[in-house]
């Protein structure tokens, strides 16, 4: 835990796709708040910007278009919304403007401190007219104050005295970008806030905006500290404050600014320009020093907990870092917001909360930091009637639905096929419910909403599903694999709802013992009959298997299909789905991702292993992993059946994916899920680790081109550190009660430090 985590770039600061690359990139977020790293000064107007401010779970409503109005298809969607400009500064030095666009660079480095939580962007400049400046802005989105955002501006001028002049706009009607091109992003431009006059108290600007139907506002509020000397004025125009900041610069003296913004929306508090005028007032009054170091104590606490190094490949370990500290910016911090496909750092899928949560990111908080884990659950149990809602919009008398894309708990898919059929959506909830409980052994949780969340989810997969020789099908749904829909017998959704029947019938026994069953089943109107349903569907939950091949289809019909001829198919017309009709990938065999392959991983035990290995040699043949949730699967699943080298080449490419911008994508803002999976191929993947029902389990590997790597993780209230090298593992009770854990199989007790020399070799 020495080691300065850092991340650092030098590149072309001019070129446009470097400059949306970073504002990717350096992105400061921490859960509810996000903001680009757009240049504080702006770019030349031939430039393209995404210069975007969000909040996690603030949203508008906007028209979905469809082709048919049939019953029941979704007509109007939530949009994440660019709240704001408050970043933009301008810097003056008598009568030039400083811009990386116009001068010289002579130096201009770009960096995340991970362990002190700030972005950094150093500058070396000479302007047209000669003037030699050194610039630094750090910036900080507060992982303990979560509305604040604070800019520190310092400049050094070394041969010039004389005005100096800082512009700082604070503008309360800020657009989304858009992309017609893109289905990914939204295709039409639109303003969703609509902002009042900005008010000033004192030094202090504030904007109140207004969305246009959702029903929503919030405040933005501005201020700053200046060097002692320079004066402030505010001037309001239309909907923008503008601060002047001037005074004289001394040869070689640094001079340092502050530029601090709160922001408050009604979702979370009942007068967002009283609480944001308020905060920003009492945040200003303690010591910047006191605010930076609130950030490095959480962020030192969060490594202590979650730290994962490897030794042998830095690159790799530098790149494996930033995926955590991103995800960590990510997921929200409140039972009002999730987890956004591309976090909080660009619109890409408009800020829609998927099931990238419950399967990807929750895996990683719920053995590092469960109560963010137990968080974002309670923001599915927060929509829990939404979904019961949306249930029987599509038909069902009983049981819930969540929507397989939302901000407020509203289904907001468009297209059907791919969106709403994804019933799994409701298992993959479910699915980490249980996770969660296993992991923490948190029954109070169980009892006040997970169990709820079971129950419910059970009740769908009843009323939805039927008997055919006594077998429980389930049609019409899309697995994982988008490339594939509207089919019978999902193996991936048959397998994740017999397990959520399971648990459902589970769940009695648990809140029996703890007294809690009585007024939950009186709560949801639970019949006891609908128990036996449970258990019956459960037990005859039909499975596909194929005999001849010793694999679990896909689906009913996935064997059925001509294979997609990859051969003849150009390596431009990937993703697929950019250059095919839907129709035309459908009737193939052709996987975007992990399917079967994710629920081998997930649910291990339900088959045996040369069915698991079968299955995914064959879907490896057909997969292209258009998807960036798709190599990490296929990375752990590898790492499972001894194929380490293999399961390493699948690892490199999610780990590096944004960093290196391998999608050509991230300019939309980084792949959150893929950065969760990344983390799970190191420890669910080559270290092994299960938590099932029958304790914990690990089966350690390691690549041939690392010489170690160790990780540390907590199980029902024990933290453990796992080290593995060549020679084999070595496990460190770091607190808590002693635990058993099955070390390839054999169970050992870990009351201190066990070192276990053994090596699964690569197959």
């Amino acid at each position: 835990m020495e080691k300065q985590f850092f991340y650092e770039i030098e590149g072309n600061a001019k070129s446009q796709e470097a400059l949306l690359l970073g504002e990717t990139i350096f992105h400061n977020a921490n859960g509810y708040i996000g903001i680009r790293g757009a240049y504080e000064e702006g770019y030349p107007p031939e430039y393209i910007s995404i210069r975007g401010q969000y909040i996690n779970g603030f949203y508008d409503i906007t028209d979905m278009k469809q082709a048919e109005a049939l019953c029941g298809l979704i007509e109007k969607k939530q949009t994440m919304l660019n709240i704001a400009d408050t970043q933009s500064v301008e810097i003056w030095l008598g009568g030039e403007q400083f811009s990386l666009f116009y001068g010289t660079a002579k130096e201009v480095k770009r960096s995340v401190d991970l362990k002190k939580g700030v972005t950094l962007r150093k500058i070396a400049w000479v302007s047209p007219e000669g003037k030699e400046i050194s610039l630094q802005f750090r910036r900080m989105t507060s992982f303990v104050k979560l509305p604040l955002f604070l800019q520190e501006i310092t400049l050094t001028c070394h041969n010039y005295e004389g005005e100096v002049c800082l512009i700082s706009s604070h503008f309360g009607e800020a657009e989304n970008f858009c992309d017609p091109s893109d289905p990914r992003v939204a295709g039409e431009k639109t303003q969703y806030l609509f902002a009042d006059t900005p008010h000033c108290q004192g030094d202090i600007s504030l904007i109140l905006a207004k969305t246009s139907r959702s029903g929503l506002s919030l405040c933005s509020g501005v201020a700053h500290a200046v060097p002692a000397g320079f004066e402030k004025q505010t001037v309001v125009k239309d909907k923008k404050a503008v601060h002047k900041i001037t005074g004289k610069s001394v040869k070689g003296k640094t001079l340092r600014f502050y530029k601090y913004s709160w922001f408050s929306d009604s979702i979370r508090c009942g007068n967002p320009e009283e609480e944001t005028e308020k905060k920003l007032k009492k945040v200003m009054m303690q010591p910047v020093e006191e605010l930076y170091g609130e950030q490095e104590e959480y962020l030192s606490d969060y490594w202590e907990k979650s730290n994962l190094e490897i030794e042998g490949d830095e690159e790799l370990n530098s790149a494996v870092h930033y995926n955590q500290y991103a995800l960590l910016q990510s997921v929200g911090k409140d039972c009002y917001s999730n987890m956004a496909a591309k976090g909080l750092s660009g619109e890409g899928y408009e800020g829609h909360f998927f099931w990238d949560t419950e399967m990807y990111a929750l895996p990683c908080f719920t053995i590092t930091r469960p109560e963010i884990a137990k968080t974002l659950i309670s923001f599915r149990y927060r929509t829990l009637n939404q979904a019961k809602e949306n249930a029987r919009k599509l038909g069902h008398k009983r049981g819930a639905l969540y929507p397989w894309r939302t901000i407020n708990g509203e289904e907001c898919s468009g297209y059907f096929p791919s969106g709403t059929a994804a019933y799994h959506i409701s298992g993959d909830i479910a699915y980490s419910v249980a996770a969660y409980y296993l992991a923490t052994n948190d029954v109070e949780f169980l009892c006040e909403q997970g169990a709820e969340i079971l129950l419910e989810t059970a009740r769908l997969w009843v009323d939805m599903g039927n008997y055919v020789d006594g077998q429980f099908h389930i049609q019409d749904v899309t697995g994982p694999d988008e490339y594939t829909c509207m089919v019978n017998n999902n193996y991936y959704t048959n397998l994740l709802a017999k397990y959520n029947l399971e648990w459902a019938e589970k769940c009695k026994e648990l809140l029996m013992a703890e007294g809690k069953w009585e007024a939950l089943s009186k709560k949801i109107n639970l019949l006891p009959e609908e128990i036996e349903e449970f258990k019956k569907a459960a037990e005859n939950m039909y499975l596909t298997y194929d005999e001849a091949l010793d694999i679990n289809p896909q689906d009913d019909s996935f064997l059925k299909k001509k294979k997609w001829d990859f051969t003849n198919t150009p390596k431009e017309n990937y993703p697929l789905l950019l250059h095919y009709h839907p129709l035309a990938l459908y009737r193939k065999q052709v996987c975007k991702q992990a399917d079967t392959v994710l629920a081998h991983f997930i649910l291990e035990d339900y088959q045996k292993l040369s069915t698991i290995r079968n299955s995914f040699l064959y879907y490896e043949g057909v997969t292209t992993h258009d998807s960036s949730l798709s190599t990490c699967i296929f990375s752990i699943m590898a790492a499972k059946l001894g194929m380490v080298e293999k399961a390493y080449d699948y690892f490199g490419e999610s780990a590096k994916l944004d960093l290196f911008n391998t999608h050509k994508n991230t300019k939309d803002g980084i792949h959150t899920a893929n950065m969760a999976g990344n983390y799970m191929a190191i420890i669910y993947g080559f270290a092994g680790l299960r938590i099932k029902e029958s304790g914990l389990y690990l089966s350690p590997c390691i690549p041939d081109r690392w010489k170690s790597y160790q990780f540390r993780f907590q199980y029902r209230g024990t933290r453990l550190e796992v080290k593995v090298d060549k020679e084999g593992c070595r496990i460190h009770r770091l607190e808590g009660k002693p635990v058993e854990i099955h070390l390839h199989g054999s169970p050992v007790l870990v009351e201190d430090d066990i070192r276990l020399y053994k090596r699964q070799e690569d197959k």
